[in-house]
């Protein structure tokens, strides 16, 4: 195959993809699944008979397409929100995955001693196995929610949000650190797994600091290059944008420290500041995400076998039950033990663990870095996790709807009105919507902040000129041009 037809097979499985995020609304599964089917069947074993077994390759690529995928989460995260859960979000982020490793670690190692008596797969392997599946996927849970155009009561949503873009990072150091562990092993045989096991809490706060730290500076760094450095070309910011992530993840990387947790904590700093070109940077990171999802998927359908996908299926069924509803659960329960959220909130928060991406690309790792069983492992996981989407992934709404925890989903309506910040911060635009009850009460008899402007008011898909006489009604949004704090006292006043 040459350069061109190469590149027309690459278009035309984007293209497929992207049309079956469509389909996704209609069957109530997440598009992300849809993708992986593509691949899938474009694979060597599919009807597109397309080779792919470079483990280095979709390595690298699904690592990039990680950072960007956890930078725009974060870009998007409101630390607002996230201050009212960050306390039991970072446990369900940090003892949460910990937990569940160690769970459908001791789980896989129990069942394959029971069932699979011609491997000989060692403890440390299977808690590795554990480590690589114990992360959650933000983008399949809410990509089913809004399809169902239902929303979450109270705190749930924000709690679900800022536990599945953190938990990452998490995952993929145990992952990491399980794989020397493993390999270790398999060099010196018998090896003072005490010792090792007692590197875990210093390592992993080593590289998580870095982590930290790297993104914090990085973040603030790009906020100050946005704000002076004054291209004469528009799309340079856009490409600037491009440079933040991967200078981020391999900052953090060379530093020994943790690239995903850079790259998040790069995000929310960066998307809770203004700077120029914040809207127009946001939008673009959001672009790119979904087009490293797609990429993503469509890399690690075509990795796999669904030969060696039904030969794993007995483990890889069974794990994916006990981590539905035993390991997650238990989990959770533990986590939240002190927290506020009532006991159907936490059978809820339990149920929502999605596994995506993210699982998938963490089990390359051991494919590219030799580990025995490496193959095996590697099929258990996409099995558990096409298990968890599938089963998971269509029965999240009936279950918000038993636990009387679901509410309907204010849908904004796209504004045909765009302000960029160029420069000037003293003046910002924002969308606001009108959750108030305003009675009869005309624009001209609220009181604005002095400053702020209503520039548009968008009702039901229709564009509205504000005048003086103009009566607001709920659920309508308001294009507001002002400084940042009248932004947020009209936030205040249109909003409960």
């Amino acid at each position: 195959m040459d350069l061109f037809g190469g590149i027309a097979i690459v278009a035309f499985l984007l293209l497929l993809s992207l049309m079956s995020s469509k389909i996704s609304a209609h069957i109530n599964m997440p598009c992300l699944l849809l993708f992986l089917v593509v691949g899938m069947l474009a694979g060597s074993e599919g009807i597109g008979r397309l080779k792919f077994d470079d483990a280095a390759m979709a390595n690298a690529i699904g690592s990039i397409a990680m950072a960007f995928i956890l930078f725009s989460g974060g870009f998007d995260t409101e630390i607002d929100s996230v201050k009212k859960v960050f306390l039991p979000g970072m446990i369900l982020s940090s003892l949460g995955v910990l937990l569940t490793a160690l769970f459908c670690g001791c789980f896989i190692w129990w069942i394959c001693k029971l069932i699979m008596t011609e491997k000989q797969l060692s403890f440390s392997w299977c808690l590795l196995a554990g480590a690589i599946i114990s992360s959650t996927d933000a983008a399949a849970v809410f990509s089913i929610l809004r399809s169902q155009s239902v929303s979450l009561k109270g705190k749930l949503q924000s709690l679900l949000e800022f536990e599945s873009g953190s938990n990452d990072p998490m995952a993929a150091f145990l992952t990491i650190f399980m794989i020397n562990i493993v390999l270790l092993e398999s060099k010196a045989g018998e090896v003072n797994l005490l010792n090792s096991y007692l590197m875990l809490i210093p390592t992993f706060l080593y590289k998580m600091a870095i982590g930290l730290l790297t993104g914090y500076i990085i973040g603030k760094a790009a906020v100050w290059i946005y704000d002076n450095i004054d291209f004469e070309y528009n799309g340079l910011y856009y490409v600037l944008g491009i440079v933040v992530v991967l200078a981020t993840f391999s900052s953090a990387e060379l530093l020994k420290g943790n690239g995903f947790m850079a790259v998040y904590t790069a995000g929310v700093i960066m998307g809770n500041k203004i700077f120029v070109f914040h809207k127009g940077v946001g939008r673009f990171y959001d672009g790119v995400a979904w087009l490293m999802q797609v990429i993503l998927f469509i890399l690690l359908g075509l990795l796999v076998y669904p030969s060696k996908l039904l030969y794993s299926g007995d483990v890889g069924l069974l794990a994916a039950l006990f981590l539905m509803f035993i390991a997650r659960p238990a989990a959770t329960f533990l986590c939240l033990i002190r927290s506020e959220f009532t006991f159907k909130e936490r059978l809820f928060v339990s149920w929502v663990g999605l596994r995506g991406g993210a699982p998938i690309v963490l089990a390359t790792f051991p494919l590219m870095n030799g580990v025995y069983e490496s193959s095996y492992m590697f099929h258990i996981v996409f099995f558990i996790v096409l298990t968890s989407v599938i089963f998971q992934g269509m029965t999240i709404m009936p279950v918000a709807k038993i636990l009387q925890l679901d509410a309907p989903l204010k849908k904004k309506p796209r504004s045909p009105l765009s302000i960029e910040e160029t420069g000037n911060k003293e003046m910002i635009s924002r969308e606001l919507i009108v959750t108030r009850e305003f009675g009869e009460k005309t624009l001209a008899e609220i009181k604005l902040p002095k400053g702020t402007l209503i520039l548009m008011i968008t009702r039901d898909e229709k564009i509205i000129i504000p005048k003086g006489g103009t009566t607001l009604q709920q659920d309508d949004m308001l294009t507001v041009l002002g400084s940042p704090e009248g932004i947020k006292e009209c936030r205040s006043i249109f909003s409960q």
